[in-house]
């Protein structure tokens, strides 16, 4: 009887030992693993251009300052008529008038004066258009229009709105790239490559495609998409 109890405590200690070793091993295995990065950029032309034109007109009286705004705006329409742009795309966003003797700290002595603010907004998706029209807007000061920035830029907003439809081909692209690193490590570490641990997609980046200080993403019709995508995979 001691012998057979002997024989069964021998047998459930090998068989112990072969499973707690048989764990470390795939614990040692399941540490191994090594991160990559995997980048994917392209280059894109913006498909929407929003441009405020924003101006100023001033007057002693309300009438003067209206005749003044109106006559502004007759000005702004027709350059924008001779650059191409069609009058459905400009619609009117802001108007502000101001009173200078409604102003609590003005001064008993201070002249009456009324300015109008005015923004119109071009929306257009013709973007060579509206860069082209952009350059030549010193036209409308020749015709004494007092443009604006006050409420903001005054140039056009270039956006790109198509980001979904680039984006599996970048994250391939990305993958791709990542896998690469990973088997290039592999190689060096006299590894095999193995299963995918994880995977970080990484954030779509919106980039100016020349960065320089002071030059917005917004102003460049021209812009750079960027992914950076992280991955960890097993080695074998």
């Amino acid at each position: 009887m001691k012998v057979v109890s002997a024989l069964i405590i021998g047998l459930c200690a090998i068989v112990a030992a072969s499973l707690l070793s048989q764990g470390l091993m795939g614990l040692r295995t399941a540490d191994r693993y090594v991160t990559v990065k995997g980048m994917a950029e392209r280059e894109v032309q913006a498909d929407l251009a929003l441009w405020p034109i924003r101006f100023v007109a001033t007057g002693s009286t309300l009438d003067e300052a209206q005749n003044k705004a109106r006559s502004s705006r007759e000005a702004i329409m027709a350059f924008l008529k001779l650059q191409a742009i069609d009058q459905s795309a400009v619609e009117l966003q802001r108007l502000d008038v101001t009173d200078t003797r409604a102003n609590p700290y003005a001064g008993n002595n201070s002249e009456q004066q009324y300015i109008i603010n005015q923004t119109l907004m071009v929306r257009s998706t013709d973007i060579d258009r509206i860069r082209q029209a952009a350059q030549n807007v010193s036209e409308l000061v020749d015709s004494g229009v007092v443009l604006s920035s006050d409420y903001g830029p005054s140039g056009p907003t270039y956006l790109f709105n198509r980001l979904n439809d680039i984006k599996p081909a970048m994250i391939a692209e990305a993958t791709a790239a990542a896998r690469e690193s990973a088997q290039q490590f592999a190689r060096d570490a006299e590894a095999k490559l193995g299963s995918l641990r994880r995977a970080n997609q990484g954030v779509f980046q919106i980039l100016a495609r020349d960065q320089a200080p002071g030059v917005s993403e917004q102003q460049q019709p021209v812009k750079t998409v960027r992914v950076v995508s992280t991955f960890d995979y097993y080695l074998e």
